[in-house]
């Protein structure tokens, strides 16, 4: 399946709630592994938050992957959004490890969130995360995540 068939058919809806999973084009480098690195991705979300693109509710930034519950602003669509994001923290990345090339794999997940479905109980899930995965054991000792609920 390519990029454009995932694009067929997406439908972005301003005030929305997405939950969106984006991941490295190459997942075994695992740069977000590296502590400095991991914040240029998270100044880029808060970026986007500070200039309402979109309002933040839940993130959290694992080694290879990042997953983002945010309410989608007036102002930008959410590939155009998404699409913003990535190219605005790959370039920071990019950066700060003195290197080139793409970051991030060209599609993304997106779930938009029902009125009915329990948006605390998926930024549960967005920060447990790193428990799940065994790189922690209490997800207040992993330093890269956030929910407004706290």
């Amino acid at each position: 399946m390519s990029y454009d068939d995932l694009r067929k058919g997406r439908y972005s809806e301003q005030q929305r709630a997405y939950f969106v999973t984006t991941v490295l084009a190459k997942r075994e480098q695992r740069y977000f592994a590296d502590f400095s690195c991991a914040r240029c991705v998270v100044a880029e979300m808060r970026a986007l938050h500070d200039d309402e693109t979109v309002c933040s509710l839940a993130w959290v930034v694992m080694p290879d992957h990042v997953h983002w519950l945010f309410q989608l602003g007036e102002h930008m669509g959410l590939s155009a959004a998404v699409k913003r994001f990535k190219a605005r923290s790959a370039h920071r990345v990019n950066e700060h490890l003195n290197r080139q090339g793409a970051l991030w794999e060209k599609s993304f997940y997106d779930h938009a969130l029902r009125n009915d479905e329990d948006v605390p109980g998926i930024a549960r899930y967005i920060v447990a995360n790193p428990l799940r995965a065994g790189l922690v054991e209490h997800v207040g000792s992993y330093p890269l995540w956030d929910a407004v609920w706290l």
